[in-house]
């Protein structure tokens, strides 16, 4: 007999009565998906059970019954029904359920190295590539600017003061608009949070760490690469479609010497110039925004801006500059040898060495934060 309060519970059981000589096993309750998920010792004891062939069911007291249930049942008894079970005439019908649907084979989702070795050579190949070539160009200008410090009369001043004024002093503009408008955004937004803590003094410390020590040489530097990067890529890609890089060539010029040196060194001077300028725009524009919202003075953000930002935040902008400029100038140029002598090809190139540049910028950006992660705090 089974107890009326067991068949009452709102749990799966399973009991063995004692009348029976532990020959018998009763399922009683709900046996549903819901209430089988929760019991995990339940689903293991239905397997250990199910494996004696000489045991008796008797499931037919069982409250409610679904189908997930009736094929965990299935499966622990290996498939097929046991001898002498015994069950309702709708618990019959799932079970025929079970036997006549097909349950698809389980694959282990084991790692598939080859698959994954196949789909990812391509661009491992290409990266490769581009690593090695890029590592050959920076072996080629180390070994031009050490001829250059032996020959001080080869250095092309022309080339490199023509860089620093399309790079750097024709950029004055757009650098000067973009870090005026982001310091004016920056102190805006920032002082609507002061605001709420009564710490409206500390929007000199905010505006002067972020913009010197991290967005006046992060943003100058996207700008360069886009607008001056590209040209760069470009100028040596039509040298390409045009042939004139077959004519250095002829006449024994060197291209790295003539072309890429001049740039790298211009971009390594002109940009932390640049830094510094957006620095400062950027930092008026915060200032005008605290004193309209802040009622800060000018006088006040000017004396108190030396103590909230040590000078070597300044240094560490200044070291920034060096290292973009000239990241930016040797991508640009590895891109533009790249180019084929047709239109298609210096459409792509350009592309892809503006994104490249960007996203070498940001890795820099992310290295510089972590190797100086513990310098330049008040």
């Amino acid at each position: 007999m089974i107890d009326k309060a067991i068949i009452d519970t709102e749990k799966p059981i399973v009991t063995l009565p004692k009348e029976s000589g532990g020959k018998l096993i009763v399922l009683v309750g709900p046996w549903t998906l819901r209430t089988l998920a929760k019991d995990l010792a339940l689903r293991q004891a239905i397997k250990k059970l199910a494996a004696d062939m000489d045991k008796q069911w008797d499931i037919s007291r069982i409250e409610r019954l679904d189908s997930a249930a009736a094929f965990l049942l299935w499966q622990a008894w290996g498939e097929k029904l046991p001898a002498d079970l015994i069950m309702r005439p709708e618990q019959r019908r799932l079970f025929k359920y079970c036997h006549d649907r097909r349950v698809p084979t389980l694959h282990p989702m084991l790692p598939d190295f080859a698959t994954v070795l196949r789909y990812g050579r391509v661009p491992l190949q290409g990266f490769y590539q581009h690593m090695r070539a890029w590592l050959t160009l920076f072996g080629r200008l180390t070994a031009d600017f050490v001829y250059l410090f032996r020959h001080p009369h080869a250095i092309p001043y022309k080339e490199i003061s023509l860089t620093i004024y399309k790079a750097g002093v024709s950029a004055l503009g757009v650098t000067a608009w973009v870090g005026f408008l982001v310091g004016i955004s920056m102190s805006y937004l920032s002082s609507l949070q002061l605001q709420r803590f009564g710490a409206e003094i500390y929007i000199i410390d905010l505006l002067g760490l972020s913009i010197i020590r991290e967005l006046g040489p992060m943003l100058t530097a996207i700008l360069v690469a886009g607008r001056s990067g590209s040209a760069m890529t470009a100028e040596i890609g039509i040298m390409r479609v045009t042939q004139e890089l077959d004519a250095l060539a002829a006449l024994g010029i060197s291209h790295s010497l003539r072309l890429v040196v001049p740039k790298v060194i211009a971009l390594s001077i002109a940009m932390p110039l640049l830094i510094v300028w957006t620095d400062a725009m950027a930092l008026i524009g915060g200032m005008v925004s605290a004193q309209l919202t802040l009622d800060i003075g000018y006088r006040q953000f000017l004396d108190h801006l030396p103590k909230a930002v040590p000078i070597v935040n300044f240094y560490i902008g200044l070291t920034k500059g060096v290292t973009f400029g000239m990241m930016i100038a040797m991508i640009a140029c590895y891109y533009g040898f790249l180019i084929k002598p047709n239109t298609e090809s210096l459409g792509d190139e350009t592309t892809h060495s503006v994104v490249a540049t960007i996203t070498v910028v940001i890795v820099m950006d992310a290295i510089f934060s972590i190797l100086f992660k513990n310098v330049g705090f008040p």
